[in-house]
């Protein structure tokens, strides 16, 4: 690992949680950054933006099943994942942060947030950067475990960055959640989404966003589909570092 990243496990239940902090070259006087991986993402493969984004400091973990954090038997429902990202918090002593997520990790970080305006009235997120998933948890369809693991993990070698284990109770607990209700004490939101086939945002989905924060901008990539971060990691990267840029 490098030097200016610190490699750490939050215990959330016992669980151990691997994160990613770039806390040690970091300006502190900058509000930090919280990233939320897609679903077979890893905190490692975040260190590309962890870098381009300093002197900010950024926090991304790994959630359970997904690189070096534990594969519990159970607990992949929204519930567990916001729990992860809870510990994360608490063990890195964040406090106010802009918050990032990417794909599927959109319906966690979103389930965080509403979360915690529901139990405590405020919330933790000073602004949200959310690409190319609705504002949603989603249910998985039936044989979409297998097909997912068949002709995608495997092929792709990706079964190290989410155990089939957490596949298969991703497909057995996640329940269909609506998370568009409005966050109105979160002001500003960044709203990457694909412009080519394939994108997981719809027009009506945009609309939920604009919908959901007073001051909502979208940024279409015209090159992509949904691997939005891959195709125009650049240009994400830039649109993200421009976005902060605008705020502490």
């Amino acid at each position: 690992m490098e030097r200016e990243f610190r490699a750490s496990h939050a215990s959330n239940d016992g669980i151990l949680i691997h994160y990613l902090d770039s806390v040690d070259v970091a300006d502190r006087t900058l509000t930090p950054l919280l990233i939320c991986p897609g679903l077979s993402e890893t905190a490692e493969e975040y260190m590309d933006l962890m870098r381009y984004l300093l002197p900010r400091r950024c926090v991304v973990l790994s959630f359970r099943g997904r690189g070096g954090s534990d594969t519990p038997a159970s607990g992949y429902n929204l519930d567990s994942h916001i729990a992860d990202m809870k510990a994360v918090i608490r063990a890195s002593g964040l406090e106010q942060f802009h918050l990032f997520a990417h794909s599927r990790g959109v319906s966690y970080a979103l389930g965080y947030v509403q979360e915690q305006l529901s139990s405590n009235g405020s919330v933790q997120a000073v602004s949200l950067l959310l690409s190319d998933y609705p504002a949603e948890h989603r249910r998985m369809p039936e044989g979409w475990a297998d097909d997912y693991i068949t002709n995608y993990l495997i092929p792709f070698e990706r079964t190290g960055n989410i155990r089939p284990a957490a596949v298969w109770g991703i497909q057995h607990e996640a329940e269909q959640i609506d998370l568009s209700a409005p966050i109105e004490l979160i002001e500003h939101a960044l709203i990457l989404r694909g412009a080519l086939e394939g994108s997981l945002l719809s027009e009506p989905d945009v609309e939920t966003y604009k919908s959901m924060f007073a001051k909502c901008h979208v940024e279409a990539l015209t090159h992509s589909g949904h691997n939005l971060m891959g195709n125009e990691r650049l240009n994400c990267s830039e649109l993200i570092r421009a976005f902060l840029g605008e705020k502490t």
